[in-house]
């Protein structure tokens, strides 16, 4: 937990909402548990497309022409880590849409 805590504190805005992360974490525990997963692919399209529908659309119940806007910010926002975290990503985008109180 204090791993991803601390990857989220780079990138968010202060102050970071633990309970936001904490949720995140256990909702996602098998993808982050997976090697595979545990990282988004900002330069694959798909992976992308897949964030989109499954987490913005799906988990936060947005719709519109400013999601794809708000992932590439994100990835933007993250682009100095090679590695990029899922759960990162997913808070950003949370935070990034007023919703991080879905996980909190």
């Amino acid at each position: 937990m204090s791993d991803h805590l601390e990857d989220v504190k780079k990138y968010a805005k202060a102050p970071v909402n633990e309970k936001a992360v904490e949720g995140l974490a256990k909702t996602y525990r098998l993808v982050l548990s997976k090697a595979d997963s545990r990282y988004v692919a900002a330069s694959d399209k798909a992976e992308l497309e897949t964030v989109r529908k499954n987490f913005l659309e799906k988990k936060l119940g947005l719709s519109g022409p400013d999601l794809d806007a708000s992932i590439k910010a994100v990835a933007e926002k993250m682009k100095g880590s090679r590695s990029k975290s899922r759960l990162t990503f997913y808070y950003l985008l949370a935070e990034h849409h007023g919703k991080l109180d879905t996980f909190a």
